[in-house]
């Protein structure tokens, strides 16, 4: 069984000699507060730990790490915010990218989103074929888009444009409408001169 995911944060609190913190840090509360309800909600069936520190007792720690001014938010090690209250995109997109290199996808799916005719043409290639799956909107579903992008770049490269359908069959990276069209030996695929060539295309 894997480790929880860990979020610790070093907050404006604690003692350093005769220095002690005797007034609350507004935003550091702020940012204990956005991170509990992430984890009871946009996070909700992620294993995450939460581990609050006292930034003046242990100022040292987060300092190898580029962590000096609290609150300062490391997840599994990694900051990703301080001095500032905590935007709780930026906290779910890295528990979820910390999530999605732990547990491969298995099944079969589909991130998309209602307005993209690809995206309804690979819908309606996985009913012909009678392959039940699950599909995302990555506009309605932040979380979902999140994922998608976590699990994509690693396979396209971080400079290379996500596009929409991102399939997986099996639990194996398809692509888009066009790829999947193909290994599912359906009839040949229409040409399309209005459809701009998308980062999962054959290179020209």
């Amino acid at each position: 069984m894997s480790e929880p995911i860990n979020i610790t944060v070093f907050r404006w609190a604690g003692a350093w000699g005769p220095f002690k913190v005797n007034i609350p840090c507004g935003e550091c509360s702020l940012t204990r507060d956005i991170i509990q309800d992430c984890m009871a909600t946009d996070l909700a069936g992620i294993d995450v730990e939460l581990d609050l520190r006292d930034w003046l007792s242990e100022w040292w720690k987060p300092l190898p790490k580029g962590g000096w001014h609290a609150p300062i938010v490391l997840v599994n090690g990694k900051i990703v915010s301080q001095g500032a209250a905590l935007n709780r995109g930026v906290l779910t997109q890295a528990v979820i990218e910390a999530a999605a290199q732990r547990a491969p996808l298995a099944g079969n799916h589909i991130f998309g989103k209602a307005t993209c005719p690809h995206c309804i043409r690979a819908k309606g290639y996985l009913q012909a074929a009678g392959v039940e799956n699950r599909y995302y909107d990555v506009v309605k579903d932040t979380r979902a888009l999140y994922e998608m992008l976590a699990r994509v770049k690693p396979i396209i490269g971080p400079k290379t444009p996500v596009t929409v359908p991102q399939i997986w069959i099996e639990g194996d990276y398809v692509g888009g409408a066009d790829a999947l069209k193909e290994i599912l030996r359906l009839d040949s695929i229409e040409p399309n001169p209005e459809r701009g060539q998308c980062s999962l295309s054959p290179t020209r």
